[in-house]
């Protein structure tokens, strides 16, 4: 999943997007690239970020959306958690909702599941704007793997079929380093879900002795990535498709090989 931030203030790319041509052309470099989804977003999520309002967010997104459907077919996911733009969303071209929120808005449970779109639910503790200034948790994995099951009932509840949800445990939403190294570290806990496995390991934090925890061997990012992968991921969210695609289409080789006589 390659991401296209159509905002001036995203931690990655923030401002490098925000003119739709520009947007536009980077999806399809994305595609050449080797990506499999587009999510495009219009509100940043970092940490300390502010919400914006959804008039606004629709301007930024709406021409990019509607501009990649007119030139390709590849999958679009909107990165939103506002029901209002999910839905004009899918009315353009996309076809997966990506809710940091997790689908705790009914209403957005209602379009996604009247829409027949698939769905991200992602754990964040908190908002974007206070998430991680103390997040603390008695065991992480456990925690968000008790909302994950919860959302995804009721998303199921709304109609939406659960052969089109994703699961996201939320690196870095509400999360210090070391709680994504735990994480990291179980993420077949989530497999167990039976669901995909999406995780957004690029740039984010993770404690000394972690993969990507330790700069230096190899970009910290294709660590934890890497990780992730070996640890049963589906989906990896990442900025760098040109580099991540190569590297992980090789491990995934590997890691599948049949063993050797």
């Amino acid at each position: 999943m390659g991401v296209i931030n159509v905002t001036p203030d995203s931690f990655s790319d923030g401002g490098v997007f925000e003119e739709p041509g520009a947007a536009i052309a980077h999806g399809r470099r994305l595609l050449a690239e080797g990506a499999d989804i587009l999510d495009v977003g219009g509100e940043s999520t970092r940490p300390g970020s502010r919400p914006v309002d959804a008039e606004e967010e629709w301007r930024r997104i709406g021409g990019v959306i509607a501009g990649i459907r007119r030139k390709s077919d590849i999958p679009i996911s909107v990165d939103t958690y506002k029901p209002e733009i999910a839905r004009k969303a899918i009315r353009a071209g996309a076809v997966i909702v990506n809710d940091v929120r997790g689908l705790r808005d009914a209403e957005m449970r209602n379009v996604v599941g009247n829409s027949g779109a698939g769905a991200v639910i992602l754990h964040m503790k908190g908002d974007p704007a206070t998430m991680n200034d103390d997040p603390r948790y008695e065991d992480v994995a456990a925690e968000v793997q008790v909302f994950l099951t919860r959302q995804m009932a009721a998303a199921m509840a709304a109609g939406v079929a659960r052969n089109t949800i994703a699961i996201d445990p939320g690196f870095g939403f509400g999360k210090t380093p070391a709680h994504n190294s735990e994480l990291l570290e179980r993420l077949g806990q989530f497999k167990a879900l039976g669901q995909p496995v999406l995780v957004g390991v690029s740039g984010k934090s993770f404690g000394p002795d972690a993969p990507g925890g330790t700069p230096g061997r190899i970009d910290a990012s294709l660590e934890a990535a890497a990780f992730a992968v070996m640890r049963g991921a589906d989906v990896l969210r990442v900025h760098d498709v040109a580099g991540t695609v190569p590297f992980v289409r090789a491990l995934d080789g590997r890691t599948r090989a049949p063993p050797k006589p």
